[in-house]
């Protein structure tokens, strides 16, 4: 991994990759490869098949190994993204942290609180703002604050947007984005035509 250069790392805890969380990944992976950072899975099970698309990605690594054991030497360089911290991310903390880590809480709607397990182990915590936002987009905002130097009230977010797929079809996303250039929501590419696809489908079901 390139020295100096951010890492952002999501432990998957799951032992199966659905559509929905495949097609953030790829987000993730080229947008952190652009801004010359790199993107981690960890905890991954023995069996579980990386996506070919993704192996395709310089800067992204896949570990069956925790973040715990990945940075046993300097926990202290380990910043988790977390709900339930004291205070929020800042640009400073850009200059404090090294990687920054994602529970697989972010995406999950209503939220389980998986980043408990990761609480636990001793990271030190900051929040990303009161309303739940897709993985993809956590990390975008991550990034944002710590590397663009952004603060997080300063960024235009859409929240709960609605998806129009045609004047019969649209459905609501319950989750907090990051508003475009065009004004709409930013989201993982194919992830509209995915959504549309299995719009009679629980939004829990597409993960």
């Amino acid at each position: 991994m390139s020295s100096g250069s951010k890492t952002y790392i999501v432990e998957h805890l799951d032992p199966e990759l659905g559509a929905w969380s495949e097609l953030e990944y790829l987000a993730i992976a080229r947008e952190s490869h652009e801004a010359g950072s790199n993107f981690c899975l960890s905890s991954l099970p023995p069996a579980f098949k990386v996506p070919e698309a993704l192996t395709k990605i310089p800067s992204f690594t896949a570990e069956t190994r925790g973040v715990e054991e990945l940075y046993a030497s300097d926990k202290s360089r380990v910043c988790l993204l977390d709900p339930a911290a004291a205070s929020d991310l800042s640009p400073e903390d850009g200059n404090k942290f090294d990687a920054f880590l994602f529970g697989g809480i972010l995406g999950d709607d209503p939220p389980r609180d998986r980043t408990s397990e990761l609480r636990k182990k001793g990271f030190e915590g900051r929040r990303l703002g009161p309303v739940q936002m897709t993985t993809d987009t956590a990390v975008r905002v991550t990034r944002m604050v710590v590397e663009g130097k952004t603060p997080l009230k300063e960024i235009p977010y859409l929240d709960h947007p609605e998806l129009k797929f045609n004047e019969h079809e649209s459905t609501q996303m319950p989750f907090r984005y990051v508003k475009g250039e065009d004004a709409k929501p930013i989201m993982p590419e194919g992830m509209v035509e995915l959504i549309r696809k299995d719009s009679d489908k629980a939004i829990d079901d597409m993960f």
